[in-house]
């Protein structure tokens, strides 16, 4: 658990990883809901981050749990990227092994009473596989008999789909935007990593519309890694009110999902 000060109020932010498992014991007498960030690490094009989603859904995750005092549980960085395993660097799981990355990571927590899982998600890529693993976990949990099985729900919460979120995207970049390496991503990262941000020369033409097959295959038609987008137009103000708007979307999406 770590304190921030803000406007001399000091407000506790409840991170799994640094708290005792006494004070996640007292937690779940109030709460038995949990954030997961998840994303994962892939190529983001000539100017993106390969921890992108990642980062995105991590950091809006802990502001998501501040604002709501949830706890927050170690971020899952790699997730489901295998059409981009033909760029150097990413780093991928294949659908069957996250399958059983997550079903350990929701059953332990179940264990413990946890009961309400809330995945707050930074990479299209992982949303077929996650929704399959809620359903094979839900079956497994029911198949063990498994204490307060049948109260375990799994939501994902994807921070790029918000409606605030995409409404913004298209007033600042149009159809700029695109869908892979999105300035709208990358204005994140710049926010939460401002040292770290990366300058490159993007051709104005860049690759879009083709359906994702094999790596070879979506790097042969997505050569610089970009579907669309122009990352170009990120900034960091941009990323701050990306993730302002994520927060507040996500943590009324967090309290509904815990109260239902």
């Amino acid at each position: 658990m770590g304190l921030h000060y803000h406007n001399d109020e000091v407000v506790e932010e409840m991170l799994l990883h640094l708290s005792t498992w006494q004070e996640v014991e007292n937690y779940l007498q109030q709460s038995q809901g949990i954030i997961i960030p998840i994303g994962s690490t892939e190529q983001h094009g000539p100017t993106g981050l390969i921890g992108t989603d990642a980062i995105c859904a991590e950091a809006i995750a802990r502001g998501v749990g501040e604002a709501t005092q949830a706890i927050v549980a170690p971020t899952i960085n790699v997730g489901m990227a295998l059409h981009h395993t033909a760029f150097p660097g990413t780093i991928s799981l294949r659908p069957s092994t996250m399958i059983l990355v997550l079903w350990d990571y929701i059953s332990c927590l179940t264990k413990s009473g946890f009961t309400k899982f809330y995945f707050i998600n930074g990479h299209g890529g992982n949303i077929a596989t996650l929704k399959a693993a809620f359903s094979e976990t839900y079956a497994r949990l029911a198949d063990l008999n498994i204490q307060n099985a049948d109260k375990v729900q799994c939501q994902v919460a994807n921070w790029f789909m918000c409606g605030s979120v995409y409404k913004l995207a298209k007033e600042l970049y149009g159809d700029e935007e695109g869908s892979h390496a999105t300035p709208s991503e990358v204005a994140v990262t710049q926010y939460v990593y401002p040292e770290a941000i990366k300058q490159a020369y993007l051709s104005p033409e860049v690759s879009k519309g083709h359906r994702i097959y094999s790596a070879a295959d979506f790097r042969s038609r997505y050569p610089d890694g970009r579907m669309g987008s122009n990352p170009v137009l990120a900034t960091p103000e941009h990323g701050k009110q990306f993730y302002d708007l994520a927060v507040k979307e996500l943590s009324n999406g967090y309290l509904e999902f815990v109260n239902a």
